[in-house]
């Protein structure tokens, strides 16, 4: 009896398992379709799995601004008895909220961090303090490729390095004697920018190179970016050879800088589009900017036709600060500037340029006297002028509309 009580009990066992195997096999053809088949799985998909990531492109604005400048007259102008310091920041507190809203600002300082004694024109050697001025402001990139970059001979090219990179700021243009790149590489939002700066020779006799119509040695000569008019196609690939190896370091953008052209002139010479041809054509360099004539030139966006890229010039972005002005020198013009402004989208994935526009902020240096003192600032020339506490103070209000219909005059900005 045990046995058959037992042997029919395995019986209903086996049964039962058979029917619940049965229940899931059923159940996984029907589930099965559903889930990798229909419509119904893709639908029920997406609400489970995460959707795909899709690449935005990177907003970057770049601005350079031109000639910033100290002259004799600028220096005791912002000296503070009390403290026995410089202090160069009101310079720039007009237009400080423009430069630092950039994701990365540059600058040309046309001098030299020599020391003491301080000097203007023609050997510059400019107190120290303007470069946490510059850093204040929100510039980013110190360009130091000029030519009164040897007013100092080789120690005041060291020495103006270490004051700027002390302060805060990247340098291009030169280098200290342990370092070779001639390139500054920054990391912006993501995008790996480039900035190279090169400034002209003055034509000399021999073999030397000549920075503003002296020698230097071939120890300055090899921590400093120049180029020469006598030698201008063999040049052009030495710069070329510079802004290709930044991008085969990882440059995702390449600036170019150049100090050249004519002084007070305000169209660019026949050298400087042959250059600006070889940088776009050959160089691969995605904007440029530049300055030296004290005066501003034209900006244009110039196509490639080989590259199928569109490419901002400024020729010459004027005087950013200066002595220079009609009274010192008869000419209006070198009282103007620009802060140069691109705009442009970035695709990282693809290493693409997806936009790029060009545009500019004009700007005027008010000149005038408080309590005895000469007071320097640089105005934004920018809806409001009347209501500017400078120009209040000045009564140069006239002066400065005069300066924005000169600037609107030539670069046709509205």
């Amino acid at each position: 009896m045990l046995k058959n009580h037992f042997g029919e009990k395995n019986k209903v066992y086996k049964w039962a398992a058979a029917v619940f195997m049965g229940i899931l096999v059923v159940g996984a053809l029907i589930a099965v379709p559903l889930l990798f088949d229909g419509k119904t799985n893709a639908e029920d998909l997406k609400e489970v799995l995460p959707p795909p990531k899709v690449e935005e492109p990177v907003a970057l604005e770049i601005v350079c601004i031109g000639d910033i400048m100290v002259h004799e007259s600028q220096i005791p102008s912002q000296y503070d008895e009390a403290t026995g310091t410089y202090d160069y920041t009101n310079n720039f507190q007009y237009v400080k909220k423009y430069i630092e809203a950039a994701d990365l600002a540059m600058g040309n300082f046309e001098g030299t961090f020599g020391g003491p004694p301080y000097r203007g024109y023609p050997a510059f050697s400019t107190p120290d303090e303007l470069a946490d001025a510059m850093k204040w402001s929100g510039i980013d990139v110190a360009i130091t490729a000029n030519n009164h970059m040897t007013d100092r001979g080789h120690a005041g090219v060291i020495r103006t390095l270490e004051v700027l990179r002390a302060s805060g700021l990247t340098t291009s243009g030169s280098r200290l004697d342990t370092e070779e790149l001639a390139y500054s590489m920054t990391n912006v939002n993501g995008v790996n920018v480039a900035v190279v700066a090169y400034t002209y020779e003055t034509s000399g006799s021999g073999p030397e190179v000549t920075i503003n119509g002296s020698s230097i040695t071939q120890e300055t000569a090899q921590l400093i970016n120049s180029f020469s008019y006598n030698r201008l196609s063999a040049d052009l690939e030495k710069i070329g050879a510079v802004t290709l190896s930044a991008r085969g370091a990882g440059a995702d953008l390449v600036v170019l800088y150049l100090h050249w052209g004519e002084e007070y002139q305000q169209a660019p010479n026949l050298w400087q589009k042959q250059i600006v041809e070889a940088a776009i054509e050959k160089m691969q360099v995605d904007m440029i900017f530049a300055s030296h004539p004290h005066v501003l030139q034209p900006m244009e966006m110039i196509h490639s036709e080989t590259t199928g890229r569109d490419v901002p010039v400024f020729y010459s972005m004027g005087n950013f600060i200066s002595n220079q002005r009609e009274e010192t020198l008869q000419n209006r013009f070198t009282e103007q500037g620009i802060i140069a402004k691109v705009n442009l989208s970035y695709m990282v994935g693809t290493k693409q340029i997806i936009s790029i526009e060009m545009d500019a902020i004009p700007t005027w240096v008010d000149r005038y006297k408080r309590n005895g003192k000469t007071v320097y600032e640089v105005i934004p020339l920018v809806p409001g002028l009347e209501s500017n506490p400078a120009l209040i103070e000045s009564g140069h209000l006239q002066r400065a509309q005069g300066a924005w219909e000169d600037i609107n005059g030539l670069l046709k900005l509205n």
